[in-house]
């Protein structure tokens, strides 16, 4: 077989260098027959890398881990994790690799991470592959997150190996190029934590500062401030899934970022008829990771982070303790400002209107969205006609139309501004059954469906005329969606 030139890119290896202790030198698996599904160019172009190059054998060959260019030194993380409530001392990437470290225009360090790429020693006897469907279902998912302004690990590329993997059935499979601020997790603080190293675990914290939350080297505890940041940061970004309707479905700590970017975009999904209870993943037999739970979830999590922190904080556990529980505390009224600061906003309430009249409204309004299973993008998209005086369209969506009336009447008496409105209440979001749809086309060969999804979902605030079907809920029923491994 002949190898293809390598590209010419400057790929760090800052993590491999400085958390060597965490980082398994290790090759991706050799790729049959490479063919590129998708590609995100504006990324790449936004990387420093030639669309033009990546879609030749050379790029292919960088883009699946085969054809590193020359100094690279691609790396297998260790990180440990509580799955489901339970901990394991020793997770890593058991079907990825980290390549290295890319500069983006505006000089901020990224991480170009694969998936699928080959079983490692952490596989724990699994094969480290993956199939055409979970990897492209990152891509649409992560395209629409970055399309929302919900912070979020980018899909770079999808290709496909040429080679069949074995799950229920033989598929065709995949490697996923990923880009992140970083893949620095809770787990890896547990990992960290469970060696007794505490050099490793202060070199870790300062790695964390140093490319995620800086100011924290200038505060006067800079751990605690870090723990502060990392708290306040997955309050933001756990309120804006919720704003969405996006339940994730694994919210273990190995897929919680430091960063406060979303991160394992495997059997997640979106929620149509509103319900607090809401789960799809098929992995969540007990629905730990519902969509009403997040909050705690995230909360729960971060609790973990704190008790890996607490060598860091103080040499006296109680302080420690005293301190991590502090600033934990301040993650639920993070949340909530949040929260509420979205749903003004997607109700385009007036600014300085009195938490007092905000607050029951929206709270009101989703008791009423409950009980009736609306559907919450296009309720929460049709209501701009209602601010500018059509309500039937979202009227129409509610059964219990005594109920609505009496709400509208008061959300309409606080002035709501549409235009507002429409530049945060998305029309388009990967709804389920498109995306099926899209990912049974392109494992049977047709990417026409998922191509035409990405540039939906890519430009999710502007409605536009032919795309009716994409605005639209899926048929009723119960969703299953899975993590592919």
């Amino acid at each position: 077989m002949s190898v293809a030139p390598a590209l010419t890119v400057a790929l760090g290896d800052r993590f491999a260098r400085e958390l060597a202790e965490m980082a398994v030198p290790w090759q991706a698996a050799e790729v049959p027959a490479p063919r590129l599904l998708a590609l995100d160019e504006e990324l790449a172009a936004d990387l420093g890398l030639d669309p033009a190059e990546l879609r030749g054998p050379a790029g292919l060959a960088f883009l699946t881990g085969t054809g590193v260019p020359e100094g690279a030194r691609p790396v297998a993380q260790a990180y440990a994790g509580h799955q489901f409530g339970y901990y394991n001392p020793r997770l890593g990437d058991g079907r990825a690799l980290l390549l290295g470290e890319l500069t983006d225009r505006e000089g901020r360090l990224r991480d170009l991470h694969l998936k699928g790429s080959g079983a490692t020693p952490f596989s724990r006897g699994a094969d480290g592959l993956a199939a055409v469907g979970p990897m492209l279902r990152e891509f649409v998912v992560s395209r629409a997150l970055h399309a929302f302004g919900i912070p979020t690990t980018r899909a770079l590329a999808v290709v496909a190996t040429g080679r069949q993997v074995r799950r229920e059935t033989m598929l065709p499979g995949a490697v996923l190029a990923r880009v992140a601020a970083s893949h620095l997790r809770v787990g890896s603080f547990q990992y960290a934590r469970a060696t007794d190293d505490r050099d490793l675990l202060r070199r870790l914290a300062d790695e964390a500062i140093a490319r995620h939350h800086p100011s924290a080297a200038d505060a006067g505890h800079r751990y605690l401030a870090l723990y502060e940041a990392v708290v306040a940061a997955q309050a933001r970004l756990v309120a804006q899934w919720m704003l969405v309707g996006f339940v994730h479905g694994v919210m273990n700590t190995d897929n919680m970022t430091i960063s406060g970017e979303t991160i394992d975009l495997g059997p997640c999904a979106f929620m149509e008829g509103y319900d607090q209870d809401a789960w799809y993943s098929s992995v969540d037999e007990g629905g730990r990771y519902r969509y009403g739970n997040q909050p705690l979830a995230a909360e729960w999590d971060l609790a973990r982070l704190a008790e890996a922190l607490l060598p860091l904080l103080s040499d006296d556990q109680e302080q420690a303790i005293e301190l991590a529980v502090g600033a934990l505390r301040g993650f639920r009224p993070a949340y909530d400002a949040a929260w509420l600061g979205g749903w003004r906003a997607k109700l385009g309430l007036p600014e300085g209107l009195d938490d007092g009249v905000a607050t029951p409204l929206v709270s009101d309004l989703l008791d009423l969205l409950q009980a009736n299973k609306v559907d919450l993008t296009s309720f929460a998209r049709r209501l701009s006609s209602a601010a500018r005086g059509d309500a039937e369209p979202a009227r129409g969506l509610v059964l219990d139309l005594a109920g609505i009336d009496a709400w509208l009447a008061r959300w309409r008496a606080t002035g709501p501004d549409a235009d507002a409105m429409d530049r945060v209440n998305p029309v388009y979001v990967p709804r389920n059954h498109l995306v099926e749809e899209a990912l049974a086309a392109a494992t049977a060969g047709d990417l026409a469906p998922f191509e035409r999804l990405v540039e939906v979902v890519g430009r999710p605030f502007e409605e536009r005329p032919g795309l009716e079907r994409y605005a639209e809920p899926g048929p009723a029923g119960r969703y299953v969606t899975y993590c592919g491994t």
